[in-house]
């Protein structure tokens, strides 16, 4: 293997986590520090000055209407749903595409129908929204 290659396999190597701590140690030290930072910017930067326009809440360049509560369309959730159904489906494919490239080498095409499977039950769920309308912002 040529130098190239070897590192582009430790670089996904996760025992290097498991056997060298000082990595996540200093992860976690730059992480907090960087909190900490980002509050005390917040605090030494902000604003005093409170006035009732400032403790309005902004809704969009909307004024705040009297009442608390109105009707909002079942379109926004049904959209909504969607788009964590198929945004969780991109997640699924990363982790799949490493089980397929370990089992594809072994000869292995289960991984590759059971994707294929899954992306097909994707696919009628997205048409048959599509066909209801569920896709269409407004009617």
């Amino acid at each position: 293997m040529t130098p190239i290659a070897d590192f582009h396999l430790q670089a996904f190597d996760p025992t290097v986590f498991a056997t060298n701590w000082t990595a996540v140690a200093i992860s976690a030290v730059v992480a907090v520090v960087a909190i900490g930072g980002m509050f005390a910017a917040s605090q030494i930067l902000s604003s005093r000055r409170k006035s009732d326009i400032k403790l309005t809440p902004y809704e969009c360049g909307i004024p705040p209407t009297p009442y608390a509560w109105s009707n909002i369309s079942v379109r926004f959730y049904i959209f909504a749903i969607l788009f964590l159904i198929f945004d969780v489906e991109a997640v699924f494919l990363f982790p799949w595409a490493v089980i397929f490239i370990k089992q594809q080498a072994m000869g292995n095409p289960i991984p590759f129908y059971a994707m294929l499977m899954f992306l097909g039950v994707l696919f009628f769920a997205i048409v048959y929204a599509w066909k209801k309308g569920a896709l269409e912002w407004q009617k």
